[in-house]
């Protein structure tokens, strides 16, 4: 290994320096150049950006994948497929895997059983609950999380490649003021009680005093050759030390660090103007994500309508007598052929009110009773009526009617309504 000990010191002094004279501003003792306002209201919408950018890319992570196992899992795959340049394999999800146990169950109980037949019904849901599920977590991946990630690991490295840089040059900068600042102050005490016994840097030009009285004495050398001009003339030589070339250096690393600053000002602004294309485009993304939960949920709760409709008549069936075991009808192909739910129906409430519904399924409606909508409902055609959440209506059957329906009426208003929308009142 090539272990350079010069390059090695010359580092260890700069972050020497670096430390002292970020010391001496916290403390007020140094000066520090201000950026332009503009240039610090950019660089602190910047930082909000890649905050929140971070925080909100890691609650949707944690969202689609709660499980921090298998996410990490999920992470490590995922970077080896990249690296190996392979498509990633679609992982099956795990409300796909709880629908496989219960067809398997199913299969070993006996699909003749009332219990294997149920099984193989919500297993078969449960499969197209998760097929759902992984395309959500595919279309998230894709049109969400990906954009986000390669924001923070690819442009904001970037800028804050270039943040360092300006900030290096400010430091400097500041440098070299505060050098030029005690250079002028050393030019002023030296013109003011000028000593000629004073030992001073080689590369110092003439004051204005000491230019004077070298010209006095060349102009004695001029005319006489004696010694004591030759002696006066090597004593304002030494004047060349004087503070007047410190200051002249000085003047020109300034200039040299000022356009350097300015230049990487520009470079660093330029970049953080781009934050603006960077929102926009995540606000593209993010209407892609949010779409995305609203097709799954639509589905979801399509799913679970046709499960209790499922479930409903499975409960029918075995409710009336029969001389052989009843097996519950295999799930149909309604939930993709029939149009999404009405959006203001709430998923979590179907589930939670699943067995009340298929309690009153079984309760034979006799003559005209009072009923408590559940949620709201709108008809699909003429024949329907449409509902809303917490009102009451009227209820009745009709002989040979689908036992999943009721007539409902409200004033002068009659038509269909579904069964599992409904809390039967006594």
């Amino acid at each position: 290994m090539d272990f350079n000990v010069k390059k090695l010191a010359c580092g260890a002094g700069v972050f020497f320096t670096r430390a002292v004279q970020f010391t001496e501003e916290k403390l007020g003792q140094a000066e520090k150049t201000e950026l332009d306002p503009h240039l610090e209201n950019l660089i602190t919408r910047a930082d909000s950006t890649k905050n929140w950018t971070e925080k909100i890319l890691r609650q949707t992570e944690v969202l689609l994948q709660p499980n921090p196992i298998d996410h990490t899992g999920a992470r490590i795959e995922e970077f080896i497929y990249d690296k190996l340049d392979k498509k990633l394999p679609s992982r099956t999800t795990n409300t796909e895997l709880l629908g496989q146990y219960m067809l398997e169950a199913a299969n070993e109980f006996g699909p003749g059983t009332p219990y294997g037949s149920t099984l193989i019904t919500v297993g078969e849901y449960q499969k197209r609950l998760g097929g759902a599920e992984r395309d959500l977590l595919q279309a998230s991946a894709v049109g969400f999380l990906t954009p986000l990630r390669n924001f923070l690991e690819g442009d904001w490295r970037t800028i804050s490649k270039e943040r360092r840089l300006l900030e290096n040059r400010r430091l400097d900068l500041d440098i070299c003021k505060a050098r030029l600042k005690k250079a002028k102050l050393a030019e002023a005490k030296a013109a003011a009680a000028p000593d000629f016994q004073e030992t001073r840097p080689r590369n110092y030009v003439l004051s204005a005093s000491a230019s004077a009285l070298l010209s006095e004495e060349a102009d004695k050398v001029s005319t006489s050759t004696c010694g004591h001009s030759l002696r006066g003339i090597c004593a304002c030589l030494k004047l060349l030390s004087c503070p007047v070339q410190m200051r002249l250096q000085a003047e020109h690393e300034l200039r040299v660090a000022q356009a350097e600053f300015d230049r990487q000002a520009e470079v660093t602004k330029l970049l953080l103007e781009g934050i603006g294309s960077t929102h926009l485009n995540h606000l593209r993304c993010l209407q892609d994500f949010a779409e995305a939960q609203a097709t799954y949920y639509a589905q979801c709760h399509h799913h679970m309508q046709d499960l209790q409709r499922e479930l409903s008549r499975c409960a029918n069936s075995i409710s009336t007598p029969h001389s052989a075991p009843v097996v519950c009808p295999d799930p149909v192909s309604s939930a993709f052929l029939s149009g999404p739910p009405s959006p203001g129906a709430s998923v979590s409430s179907l589930s939670s009110q699943r067995p009340l519904a298929m309690e009153q399924t079984q309760l034979p409606v006799t003559g005209t009773r009072k009923a408590k909508v559940l949620y709201d409902y709108e008809g699909h055609d003429g024949t329907e009526l449409s509902l809303l959440a917490d009102e009451l209506i009227t209820v009745h059957t009709v002989p040979g009617m689908d036992p999943d329906w009721l007539i409902g009426e409200r004033g002068n208003q009659k038509g269909k309504v579904p069964v599992t929308y409904l809390e039967l009142l006594s």
